[in-house]
């Protein structure tokens, strides 16, 4: 399997030349202008998940940074799994640099299990910037849990989680909740990961995850009030392919160490394989930026120029941190790298889950 290293912010020095070297800010870049436009970024989820975190966060530094400091609004048009507001972006978007697209996880799993709502062609776009993230997995005190230490409380509860769909990011803990051998019942239908976070809050389910930016900032302060616990979290990839502890959250265990500590082994086997996939595919390259295929390369030269820029940015670097974690956000080759790994599985994995999803969810991929 091609491995690529864990790209956080702590490896930012080793990329800091990589904006000079791809020619970000030739020439071409700098006949671009957006003045007096506004800028549409395309988040085909609600408000307050991990998507719109981020894309919020990066809004003002890109109109900062992209030629004629054009006004950025960031638009939210969640439903269908992301699927809605992506095939919107297919159908309309035109290449002229005024409305661009950021996806996730959840916009690429429909993608590779050939959900039927897709309308949208991920090699028809060219990449802006690619960021990866990380999640976390939470629980309620009500169930008497104190700490990761306790997982295994949870064995034989009647869990319930709210989810975008079996098709979209929630796949992830779908696959791992099954791996641990959790009674979980999946409500399917919320429009984003926010809506399933309001849904733990009010008390509607009792387990919960939220993409490392969302968690930082709208979970992190019902763990300080003692109304969530942290679990685990989903992990990163090291340079050799292996599912390790997430730096962001250097003090939780990650999956396979929860699994460890809940079953006494490792995990292993066709289910492990299948979870392994399908996170490789959704957190190395869970944040994309994209632009219409037939969009100059001055423009998409400009935006990468604009992503790589900010990252200088005082602002940005007292801030990131602590909304985004520790992940880089990436542009040029790396970004194409991580683009390839985000939209590509193996069709005997793709198989073994889709059959999986029809079995045990009544989920049946390429029928209307």
């Amino acid at each position: 399997m091609t491995t690529l290293p864990n790209v956080t912010r702590r490896g930012a020095m080793a990329l800091a030349a990589g904006a000079l070297a791809l020619g970000l800010a030739g020439p071409a870049a700098a006949e671009v202008d957006f003045s007096g436009k506004t800028i549409e970024w395309i988040i085909p989820f609600s408000a307050g998940g991990g998507s719109d975190t981020w894309a919020r966060f990066n809004a003002p530094l890109m109109s900062k940074y992209l030629p004629g400091n054009p006004t950025v609004v960031v638009v939210n048009e969640p439903g269908g799994g992301s699927t809605k507001g992506t095939n919107l972006f297919a159908a309309r978007a035109k290449p002229d640099g005024l409305t661009i697209l950021g996806t996730s996880g959840s916009t690429q799993f429909p993608y590779l299990l050939g959900d039927p709502r897709v309308r949208y062609e991920y090699k028809d776009w060219k990449i802006a910037m690619a960021g990866p993230t990380g999640g976390v997995v939470y629980t309620t005190p009500a169930l008497g849990l104190k700490g990761p230490e306790d997982i295994a409380m949870l064995k034989g509860k009647e869990l319930v989680y709210a989810s975008q769909g079996a098709t979209s990011l929630d796949l992830v803990p779908l696959l791992g909740f099954k791996q641990m051998g959790f009674t979980v019942q999946h409500v399917f239908g919320f429009k984003g990961r926010g809506d399933g976070r309001l849904a733990f809050e009010r008390g509607e389910t009792n387990i919960d995850y939220q993409t490392s930016s969302a968690y930082i900032k709208n979970v992190q302060p019902l763990v300080d009030a003692g109304t969530a616990i942290p679990l685990f979290s989903w992990g990163v990839l090291d340079a050799a392919g292996n599912v390790v502890r997430d730096p962001t959250f250097p003090d939780l265990p990650s999956f396979p160490e929860a699994y460890q500590t809940l079953t006494g082994a490792a995990p292993s086997g066709p289910d492990y394989d299948a979870y392994v996939a399908f996170f490789t595919a959704g957190f190395p390259a869970q944040k994309m930026v994209f632009l219409p295929k037939d969009t100059p390369d001055d423009i998409v030269d400009a935006y990468q120029a604009a992503f790589e820029a900010m990252k200088a940015d005082p602002e940005y670097q007292a801030n990131a941190e602590s909304v985004l974690g520790t992940y880089e956000q990436v542009t040029g080759p790396l970004a194409q790298a991580l683009f390839d790994k985000g939209t590509t599985i193996a069709p005997e994995l793709r198989k073994q889950v889709a059959e999986m999803l029809a079995n045990d969810y009544g989920v049946k991929l390429g029928e209307e």
